[in-house]
């Protein structure tokens, strides 16, 4: 898989607001590719655990993480208005779920399976 940290860094004012999204990629067993996805866009990405990576840009920053060799987790922060950027172009069927500084949900998205 490679790596890369020449993407751009997440922007300060995105930093400062803690984790707002989280959902889950279906049928994702192996996180490298969508990783990868991720590099090949320009982001930077880098191993955070065994399986997971961390993928960011300016506008976002997520942590993917394999679960039970189905789908994968996926948690981070966002720019709210850039949420329908974020895994349109991955080919994977997802869940996605923005929150607000309380941690209410504002927003939902599925796409089918």
């Amino acid at each position: 898989m490679d790596l890369s940290d020449e993407g751009e860094a997440l922007s300060p004012e995105w930093a400062a607001v803690g984790n707002n999204v989280c959902g889950t990629l279906h049928g994702c067993r192996n996180v490298a590719p969508v990783a990868e996805r991720f590099v090949r866009a320009g982001w930077r990405s880098r191993s955070s655990s065994w399986e997971g990576y961390e993928a960011g840009t300016s506008w976002c920053e997520v942590e993917l993480d394999p679960m039970d060799g189905v789908y994968a987790l996926l948690d981070g922060v966002i720019d709210p208005s850039r949420l329908n950027d974020l895994l349109y172009r991955f080919g994977k069927t997802y869940t996605l779920e923005l929150y607000d500084e309380e941690g209410a949900l504002v927003r939902e998205i599925r796409t089918e399976r």
